[in-house]
């Protein structure tokens, strides 16, 4: 545009330079001046115009054509919207991504951790377990308590080293259904799925959580054993004296009982009314022996160790009962099978405008390290 103009007005000057040259000699311009001039003048117009339509150009708004672009979902975003198909329509429903098992939908990878990954965030003890996703029968070793499989010795050239019989067992892991039943209000379904789910996976590991804290100390007879089905009852108890007592004493014992390898990990576990008794127990120099902390995972401190409590576990005053759980619960192994099923009782609690949500996993437990958790006890009599 600034070339054009400048162009312009020097072929202005050169125009006006002809008329008055011919006017300073008093005279009619030439023929060559007038053909010279003219063509001065169609290029002017020429300029003009181009100026003029460079100008209309770029007064003109250009309209973008949107395209849409492709929504791409991760496959955790697929999962959620299938599972959220799921509870709002039943397994029956053709759309679902999700395959059909004996018990229900087969829920996906992604929820299923989710679902877990809940468990651990509220159970103290299944977040410090050791956890195996395994389909099937699962055989994994066992540390047997203050048993040596290996032993180093000095060596003499030319002489054997003495021998010693492998002294680590196996453990098997196979899986016992269980399930849980939630109720979830038909409000709810109107929710985004992101929402539902959450609330749904929220729920469901409530449930669970209970469950598996309960199986994971205490265990069932012919089904999951749990730690008081499967610790060494030789080299890791220690029986109270008293079924509604405990001295500072006793607790010494309990932690002892623990070889120090394992005292970094090693946590108590105890129902809040036992954390009470304890809480009044005194040292010799008159100091509480249970103090509270500011720490974000857990608020009690026991002879320097975590203190967790669990509705979950037995309160003192009974009889030949487990009361208190003391180590490194990773020393506890659990097997929780991939597939995770659901099934949708849509018309069940119709009446209470609400589904239900019927959860199933195979789960088992049993300890894989004896020598990480030791158990206190209260008399048989």
């Amino acid at each position: 545009m600034k070339e054009l103009i400048e162009k312009s007005n020097d072929l202005k000057e050169q125009a006006e330079k002809i008329v008055a040259t011919a006017k300073a000699e008093n005279r009619a311009v030439t023929k060559e001046e007038k053909e010279n001039f003219d063509n001065i003048m169609n290029e002017i117009e020429d300029i003009e115009n181009t100026i003029e339509m460079e100008e209309k150009v770029n007064k003109m708004e250009v309209k973008e054509v949107k395209v849409e672009d492709k929504v791409v979902m991760s496959q955790e975003e697929k999962d959620i919207k299938s599972f959220a198909n799921v509870l709002r329509n039943g397994i029956k429903n053709e759309a679902s991504q999700m395959t059909k098992g004996d018990n229900g939908a087969i829920i996906p990878t992604t929820i299923v951790k989710k679902i877990m990954d809940k468990v651990a965030e509220i159970s103290p003890l299944f977040a410090r377990a050791t956890k195996y996703y395994e389909k099937g029968t699962l055989i994994i070793p066992k540390v047997n308590a203050s048993e040596d499989d290996v032993q180093v010795t000095y060596a003499q050239e030319f002489s054997e080293l003495e021998e010693k019989s492998n002294k680590f067992a196996t453990i098997t892991l196979t899986g016992f259904l269980t399930g849980g039943l939630v109720k979830i209000s038909k409000s709810l379904l109107k929710n985004t799925d992101f929402e539902l789910v959450q609330f749904a996976i929220d729920r469901l590991a409530l449930k669970y959580k209970s469950f598996v804290e309960r199986e994971g100390f205490y265990g069932t007879a012919n089904k999951i054993a749990g730690i008081s089905g499967s610790y060494d009852t030789t080299a890791m108890k220690v029986v109270l004296a008293s079924k509604s007592a405990i001295t500072s004493d006793e607790l010494i014992d309990i932690q002892e009982t623990v070889p120090d390898v394992y005292q970094p990990s090693s946590a108590w576990y105890m129902s809040r009314a036992t954390r009470k008794a304890i809480r009044k127990l005194r040292d010799g120099q008159g100091n509480y022996l249970l103090n509270q902390v500011f720490n974000k995972d857990w608020d009690y401190e026991l002879l320097g160790k975590p203190v967790f409590s669990s509705e979950n576990i037995e309160n003192l005053g009974q009889v030949d009962t487990n009361v208190i759980f003391y180590g490194d619960a990773s020393g506890l192994a659990f097997k929780i099978s991939e597939d995770f099923e659901v099934n949708v009782l849509l018309e069940k609690y119709a009446t209470q405008h609400a589904i239900g949500v019927c959860g199933y996993a195979e789960l088992d437990s049993k300890i894989e390290n004896t020598q990480k958790i030791a158990v206190a006890t209260t008399p048989a009599a």
